[in-house]
């Protein structure tokens, strides 16, 4: 897979924007996928971001494997970087962002009350690649519907600054990708997340990588879901029999490999095949 390279118009100002933007914020909240913590971490942002403070949040939780949620948490503290997992369903998971939002602003807000000034809002921008569900979060946080939402990536274009009770401000941004992925597995995982758009790769490039991924790594969810004996056939053959079993044939009888494609993603996407993460601590 050559270098995937997509960077539109209207992500070059956007991250104009954040620039232009930082300085009124206190700290950062970073929303990544927690089924692939670093590849969803935007690096262009990271170094925009500098010396900022900033606070990840481990999106999409019910879909990733726990143990190794577990894992990236730890991985978080070890770098010394607040982390949280998130169900955004999850009444108490929101709170928990909200808490850490608390702890992330307290010792600015303690600096200021020291000068004098008057107390305010604590104020953080909320940053994120597309389609990791960041636009659901706010709304949660905010208890009422503010940001669009969608299952497509770049559902927000445009900042607004969005008020999350009396404890902060949060600074809205449109998702962000950066010019290219020079690491093809980087490529391949957001891919397979559904966070860059499935025209840039093909569907069955996609598959062959999440197929190899799985049988690798959780043949279990895959022998399960597909109703299969042995896993050393190759993605290809694996394919033609996951075609089968589900119908996905042409006029011809022959194994609609598209159709398949799209319907072995959906599992993987929507969790049907399980609680995945493609991608370790290490």
């Amino acid at each position: 897979m050559t270098a995937i390279q997509w960077f539109p118009g209207h992500m070059a100002k956007a991250r104009r924007e954040v620039q232009e933007k930082l300085k009124l914020v206190d700290f950062v909240i970073e929303l990544v996928d927690a089924r692939a913590p670093l590849a969803s971490q935007n690096p262009m942002l990271q170094q925009i971001l500098q010396q900022k403070p900033k606070m990840q949040v481990l999106m999409k939780k019910d879909l990733a494997d726990p143990a190794k949620t577990a894992e990236w948490l730890a991985y978080f503290k070890q770098q010394d970087q607040l982390a949280v997992a998130v169900d955004v369903q999850n009444r108490q998971d929101v709170q928990q962002v909200v808490e850490a939002a608390k702890q992330m602003a307290a010792a600015k807000m303690e600096r200021l009350k020291r000068k004098g000034v008057r107390p305010r809002a604590a104020r953080a921008m909320i940053i994120g690649i597309p389609n990791v569900g960041k636009s659901t979060l706010i709304n949660r946080l905010a208890n009422r519907k503010i940001a669009k939402t969608g299952d497509r990536p770049g559902v927000t274009t445009a900042q607004q600054w969005i008020k999350v009770k009396t404890d902060f401000e949060l600074l809205d941004t449109p998702g962000i990708l950066w010019p290219k992925f020079e690491d093809q597995q980087i490529g391949y995982r957001l891919a397979a997340l559904g966070t860059i758009k499935d025209q840039l790769l093909s569907i069955e490039d996609i598959i062959t990588y999440v197929l190899s991924f799985l049988t690798e790594n959780y043949p279990h969810l895959v022998a399960e879901r597909y109703q299969i004996d042995s896993l050393t056939i190759e993605p290809a053959e694996l394919i033609k029999h996951i075609g089968e079993l589900r119908g996905a044939l042409t006029t011809g009888a022959a194994v609609d490999i598209d159709k398949t494609a799209e319907l072995i993603i959906r599992d993987f996407r929507s969790g049907k095949l399980g609680r995945i993460t493609l991608e370790h601590p290490e």
